[in-house]
């Protein structure tokens, strides 16, 4: 602990011995940083916020509606592109000094630095800058900073709303030439496809090909087919329910006869298979048996006479009518069959028109989905376009205007100007302290006797006269000056700092 003791005196001795030394050299770097520092020019910030509206009721009504949040965010990267901040450069006086294309380049790169937009919410944005010039004052530097966030927040508009509509017009007029041409296509195309089916009008039908008319022709087929088993099926259903049903019915006292035994046997049975059930039923079994007992001696007891049965009258009518439909069917059937076989011979007998005739119309085809296509996409743009002209999605609303800097957001000056007197003081304390290590000296007597190894029996005190005390005292009036020149420096240097703060505000 006295050796540490020992050390720390003989270092403040070392310095203090050496204080000039100290004092210039803390003089020399304060005033060399003092200088860099106001040399560094003065950057002022502005900051401006931007609400961005996405909802439209009109366009979501009719079911028209943009993907304006990435056309925002496209609006947002794209905003400091080299065009936009050449934009800026000639929107305000950076531009005046600008004569070349070289020295634009360099002031575009430098202003991308300085600009900065962020979306700091989903329809929030903010813009700031940040400017300063050691040519320019430091209320020129405020100045423009305000000047520069302002033209970005007018190239921001402009990007959704001119720039929109232009996008909207030249996309129209391509639409139209899109158009233009398919609508020349498909003219050409159906002339091709009139003047094959003069030539070939067997061929000729409604444009359809001759596979689409074939797959036509067997697909009706095969629906008359199953329209056909199903109109015999009814037909086969009502002759045996005629047969299981009397022409006439008994009447008055003949009717507890065998004939009258007869018909109610038979209409039993007609009722079983108006029911549903099929022949192989046992009860229907029995019914028919009952029947077949029955003729016999209903024929042997001869005709009685009576009245017409109605329910076989309209079963015949029925019976008719369905057996019209088999015949229609089946004629229907007979034409659909002689035209399948009519293509197929012609296909067989001529390949090369039938192909020919499937390659045009299914060019004919294309081209009209490819027209009907662009047609209704052009549509949908139009109205899109008048929609956003009329009440447009994209809605601008500044909620904070570009601030006027009052201070100067960097460097900190009073700060740097603090450190620099630090910076200064440390170096005058090393450098004394140094030079006192480089020279073979001895501050007390116990670091003399650690050193030689020798003990050191005591130590002579220095002795002045008047004028050596009177010599001493002027110095030290004048260090103790010196030093508070320095200290009176760094605060004129606040003070001249604050002045020009005040003055830009």
């Amino acid at each position: 602990m006295n050796n540490i003791y020992d050390e720390l005196r003989s270092a403040l001795y070392s310095v203090w011995h050496r204080r000039w030394l100290a004092l210039g050299v803390a003089w020399g770097v304060c005033l060399l940083g003092w200088l860099v520092v106001a040399m560094v020019p003065n950057t002022y910030e502005s900051k401006a916020r931007i609400y961005v509206k996405l909802d439209d009721v009109l366009a979501e009504q009719i079911g028209i509606r943009g993907n304006r949040k990435g056309d925002i965010e496209r609006v947002q990267q794209t905003l400091t592109s080299a065009i936009n901040l050449e934009k800026v450069i000639r929107g305000t006086s950076l531009g005046q000094e600008v004569t070349s294309p070289k020295q634009m380049e360099g002031a575009v790169l430098g202003l991308g630095r300085k600009i900065k937009v962020e979306s700091t919410q989903e329809n929030l944005f903010e813009i700031t800058a940040q400017y300063g010039d050691s040519s320019n004052s430091d209320a020129a530097n405020a100045k423009l900073a305000q000047d520069i966030v302002q033209k970005m927040i007018d190239i921001f508009r402009e990007e959704n709303l001119a720039g929109n509509r232009g996008e909207m017009s030249q996309s129209l007029e391509f639409m139209d030439q899109q158009l233009a041409q398919r609508q020349k296509e498909l003219e050409a195309a159906e002339q091709k496809r009139l003047a094959f089916e003069a030539l070939n009008p067997e061929l000729a039908q409604g444009g359809m090909s001759v596979m689409q008319r074939l797959e036509s022709s067997r697909a009706e087929l095969r629906g008359l087919d199953a329209d056909l088993a199903a109109a015999q099926s009814a037909l086969a259903a009502i002759n045996g329910q005629l047969a299981g049903t009397p022409r006439t019915l008994a009447s008055g006292g003949m009717a507890g006869g065998a004939r009258g035994a007869l018909a109610e046997a038979q209409a039993v049975l007609a009722g079983m298979r108006a029911r549903g059930l099929t022949e192989n039923h046992p009860d229907v079994i029995a019914a028919k048996n009952q029947v077949n007992a029955l003729r016999g001696p209903a024929a042997a007891q001869g005709d009685a006479g009576g009245m017409p049965n109605p329910a076989f009258s309209s079963l015949e009518s029925i019976k008719a009518e369905r057996s019209a439909n088999v015949q229609s069917l089946m004629a229907r059937r007979a034409a659909v069959q002689s035209d399948v076989a009519r293509i197929t011979t012609q296909q067989i007998s001529n390949p090369q028109v039938a192909a020919e005739q499937q390659r045009i119309n299914r060019d004919y085809d294309v081209l009209k989905q490819q027209y009907d296509k662009l047609l209704q996409d052009r549509e949908q743009l139009r109205l899109r376009g008048e929609v956003e002209t009329e009440a447009n999605a994209v809605k601008f609303q500044v909620i904070d205007p570009p601030t006027t800097p009052r201070s100067p957001a960097a460097p900190n000056r009073p700060i740097l100007l603090l450190g620099v007197l630090m910076v200064g003081l440390g170096a005058g304390v090393a450098a004394a302290f140094a030079i006192g290590q480089l020279r073979s000296t001895f501050a007390t007597t116990a670091k003399l006797e650690r050193t030689i190894g020798l003990p050191v029996l005591g130590a002579i005190t220095t002795t002045l006269t008047d004028a050596g005390r009177e010599l001493r005292k002027k110095r030290m009036k004048l260090f103790y000056a010196a030093s508070a020149a320095l200290g009176g420096v760094f605060v004129l240097l606040l003070v001249v700092e604050i002045i020009q703060v005040s003055m830009v505000a």
